[in-house]
């Protein structure tokens, strides 16, 4: 049964059938119960499975991680909000050092299965700590697995995966997309969420995205089409693992590759494929690795966020510069 709705509507969606799959599970997350989170993602859950699943919290993200490790040591499942982005950083011990260690620490004895949904990104014309990427800070750290979708067929499905996941797992929602429509079959399921996905076909070139820019890649590669030139485009889907053997066997097809996320480039994600591509298909490369991201200083304030985000016009200049070589 195929039905369009938003990404926000699609989460929601996926949420309750979690929710109704697993009896065990519970959201937690500031403002998430009554006002249903900051962008509604959560509303009406509380009213439907009442206040002891959909459970508003102080707002000590700290409080919510570590409690939550707690829940899931018991034997609960639960998935926790962030309200924004840059709001993270006071549960980051307890994400990096507790969560992300609890499997390997107790040599297979526990696991901690804690989903954490983060929105992330710009776009939204707001300022730091509300418009970050900080997916490369997790993604560094063993243990976690990090996911993010770019449509609503996804978001509603690796929600329910996130949580039928016996490890950690953070999904990085990229906010900007949330009123995103799609089109979202209920009755089949997207595939592996840790896999990535050939979303356009090209011959010539391939740009490698994920979350909030996979939409803005597909469109940069319908213009580069114009000037006649083929480029695939890869929905990565996963942070951490990364789908190496999908991102390989597209470059050693069209020879050339742009990495682009919203996030700086320094210290990026597109470095890490970008290394892993030069050791696996190095004689496959027409060009160098080129990588298309944001600035490595503070998230700008929203009347300039424009020229920090990557857009449709600097993916086509990459691509000019790697068909100049």
């Amino acid at each position: 049964m195929s039905t369009t709705m938003t990404m926000a509507k699609a989460i929601n969606a996926g949420l309750r059938a979690a929710l109704e799959s697993h009896p065990n599970s519970l959201l937690m997350g500031e403002d998430i119960g009554s006002l249903g989170g900051v962008y509604r993602v959560t509303e009406g859950l509380k009213a439907d499975f009442g206040a002891d699943r959909v459970m508003d919290t102080p707002l000590a993200e700290s409080g919510i991680i570590g409690t939550a490790i707690g829940l899931a040591l018991r034997g609960y499942l639960p998935v926790c909000e962030i309200q924004f982005d840059g709001f993270v950083f006071p549960g980051f011990n307890q994400i990096t050092t507790q969560l992300a260690k609890m499997h390997s620490r107790s040599e297979g004895a526990l696991s901690a299965p804690v989903v954490i949904r983060i929105p992330y990104g710009g776009g939204i014309g707001s300022i730091e700590h509300h418009s970050e990427s900080p997916e490369a800070l997790f993604a560094h750290t063993a243990g976690l697995r990090i996911i993010t979708p770019s449509n609503p067929q996804d978001a509603y499905w690796m929600i329910q995966q996130a949580v039928d996941c016996k490890d950690p797992v953070i999904v990085f929602e990229p906010k900007r997309r949330y009123w995103l429509k799609g089109d979202v079959d209920t009755t089949a399921p997207t595939s592996d969420p840790f896999s990535a996905h050939i979303v356009r076909e090209g011959t010539d070139a391939t740009i490698v995205a994920y979350g909030p820019l996979v939409p803005v890649a597909l469109a940069a590669a319908a213009a580069a089409e114009e000037d006649g030139r083929s480029v695939e485009v890869v929905d990565l889907r996963s942070i951490s693992p990364i789908d190496f053997d999908t991102v390989t066997e597209s470059v050693r097809k069209t020879g050339r590759l742009i990495v682009t996320h919203e996030a700086p480039t320094f210290g990026g994600i597109g470095g890490e494929i970008a290394a892993r591509v030069a050791e696996r298909a190095f004689l496959s490369l027409e060009a160098p690795v080129l990588r298309v991201g944001g600035f490595h200083m503070p998230y700008p304030v929203a009347k300039v966020e424009e020229h920090y985000l990557p857009d449709i016009d600097r993916l086509l200049e990459a691509l000019d510069r790697s068909f100049a070589y």
